[in-house]
C-alpha cells in the first residue's frame, strides 16, 4: 500500500529532470500520474519508466504558455484518470541575464510559463479537488528569490516570487475547501545543471561547496520524495509554506 493510493496527480514538465523525478516518486507511492510536457517522446519515456515499476501514468501534450488551452487539458486528465487530487507546477521556460540585456518579450516569457500558467492550472484543478474533498498543490520556485546578489537572475527570480505569492494566496483562500498549496525551492541535478557542471567543473565544484550537505539533490530521491511527503497525509497541516530543498544553502526568513 502506498501513501497516495487512489490519488491522481498532474505534473507539468515531467518529461525529464525534476518533473520526471517528481512523477516517478508520486507513482511509486500509488498515485496515477498525468505526465505533461511539450515533447511526446520524453513524456512516453517517463511513462515507460513508471510502467516498468508497476505504476500508472499517461502522457498529455501541453504547452503551458498557451494558458487558454490549459482548462481543456485538465478536463482531459480528469476524464481519463478519474479526477485530480495533486497538482505540481514544475514547467518553466524563461530568460536570464543582466536586466538591460533583456527584451520585454524575454522578461515576460518567464511570467507566461511560470505564474500565469500555474494560475490557469490551479483554477482549472480547483473544482476537481474540491469535489473530491480536497487536494494539494506544489509550485516550484527558486532560492534566487532570496539570493544576496541576484545579478543575471532578476527575471527568473521575479517570476518565481510572483508564483510564491500566488501559492500563499491560494493556501489562504482555498484552505476552507480542503486544498493545500505549498512551494518548493529545489537544487537538483537536472539535465541542464549536469551540462553546466560538465562545461564548467571548477565553477560547479565551488557551487557545491556552498551547500552545507555537500551535494546537489537527486531529482527523484531528494526532490520527488519531498513532494510525496508534502502532498501526503503526514503533512496535512502544512500549507502556504516555501520549503527550501537545497541542502541548506539558502535562508528563507
Amino acid at each position: 500500500m502506498g501513501s497516495l493510493d487512489g490519488k491522481v496527480a498532474i505534473v507539468t514538465g515531467a518529461g525529464q529532470g525534476v518533473g520526471q523525478g517528481i512523477a516517478l516518486a508520486l507513482a511509486a507511492e500509488g498515485a496515477s500520474v498525468a505526465v505533461l510536457g511539450r515533447t511526446m517522446a520524453k513524456l512516453e519515456a517517463t511513462c515507460a519508466l513508471i510502467g516498468e515499476r508497476g505504476g500508472r501514468a499517461e502522457a498529455f501534450l501541453c504547452e503551458v504558455s498557451d494558458t487558454a488551452a490549459i482548462p481543456a487539458v485538465v478536463e482531459e486528465v480528469a476524464g481519463r484518470l478519474g479526477g485530480v487530487d495533486i497538482l505540481v507546477n514544475n514547467a518553466y521556460s524563461g530568460s536570464q541575464g543582466p536586466l538591460l540585456s533583456l527584451s520585454d518579450e524575454a522578461f515576460q516569457k518567464g511570467f507566461r510559463t511560470g505564474p500565469f500558467a500555474a494560475f490557469a492550472f490551479m483554477k482549472a484543478c480547483h473544482p476537481h479537488m474540491k469535489r473530491r474533498g480536497g487536494g494539494s498543490i506544489v509550485n516550484l520556485v527558486t532560492s534566487a528569490m532570496v539570493r544576496w546578489d541576484p545579478t543575471t537572475y532578476g527575471a527568473y527570480a521575479a517570476a518565481k516570487q510572483a508564483l510564491r505569492s500566488l501559492t500563499r494566496t491560494a493556501a489562504a483562500e482555498w484552505g476552507p475547501d480542503g486544498i493545500r498549496a505549498n512551494s518548493i525551492a529545489p537544487h537538483a541535478l537536472s539535465p541542464a545543471l549536469e551540462r553546466w557542471a560538465q562545461a564548467a567543473p571548477a565553477e560547479a565544484a565551488e557551487f557545491r561547496r556552498t551547500i552545507p550537505l555537500g551535494y546537489i539533490g537527486d531529482c527523484e530521491q531528494d526532490i520527488g520524495r519531498a513532494v510525496v511527503a508534502l502532498v501526503g497525509p503526514d503533512l496535512r497541516y502544512l500549507t502556504g509554506a516555501t520549503v527550501p530543498l537545497d541542502g541548506g544553502q539558502a535562508f528563507f526568513g
